[in-house]
């Protein structure tokens, strides 16, 4: 019996990464170093997943930490510098262009990096349903139910609204992916968020990080 075939890849991921000074600062009570490096790790398991997607033909990250690019690109991915520091929906956009340029084939996808828990097969899903209706804008809530993990629309309808409250901003132009998806949800901004992914299974990246710092037996 032949092995299931794979969809071809359809979707670039383009993924934001903070300056590691600016990185998880809500993860309060951790000295910056850690701060820093969990952050690191969220992404870098991140775009692990990303990568490992069937539905996934390239990534993106977009950001101005010049070691954590070099990480990126020792992964195989592509790192560009964040064009517009400071106001992320107008870095994405451009990003999002440089994505078209690069892969005209693909369709961008915005990501957020603080997804260690994420499974190839959870995103994998998400984007099969935006696949099926390819004219379309889509988001995936958070496990908050207020914010917004993953934004995705054609390029020339590429207009995400990351911020507070995001998930009721993306609701007035785009269709919400719904479903289980409990780690394509689960973004990490403090350590009680943290305690759930780690329970949910992170990366390995992650995984070690906190073992070290016996956040995790």
């Amino acid at each position: 019996m032949s092995a299931p075939v794979s969809p071809p890849p359809a979707f670039c991921v383009v993924v934001p990464v903070k300056p590691p000074a600016f990185g998880k600062s809500r993860l309060v009570g951790l000295p910056d170093d850690v701060r820093r490096g969990l952050a690191a790790a969220f992404a870098l398991d991140t775009i692990a997943a990303c990568r490992a997607a069937h539905r996934v033909g390239a990534v993106l990250v977009a950001t101005d930490d010049a070691a954590f690019a070099l990480q990126v690109r020792a992964a195989g991915c592509v790192a560009v510098p964040d064009a517009v520091t400071g106001d992320l929906n107008s870095s994405l956009r451009q990003a999002a262009l440089e994505a078209a340029r690069r892969w005209p084939d693909l369709r961008p996808v915005a990501l957020c990096a603080d997804l260690p828990a994420l499974r190839p097969e959870d995103l994998d899903e998400a984007l099969a349903v935006v696949e099926a209706r390819a004219d379309q804008s889509f988001f995936v809530a958070d496990a908050a139910g207020s914010g917004t993990t993953l934004y995705t629309a054609p390029v020339e309808q590429f207009a995400p609204r990351f911020g507070p409250d995001s998930r009721a901003a993306h609701d007035e132009l785009a269709l919400e992916v719904r479903g289980e998806l409990p780690t394509l949800r689960l973004d990490v901004d403090d350590l009680d968020d943290l305690t759930r992914a780690l329970a949910l299974g992170v990366g390995p990246r992650t995984r070690e990080l906190a073992v070290s710092l016996e956040l995790a037996p």
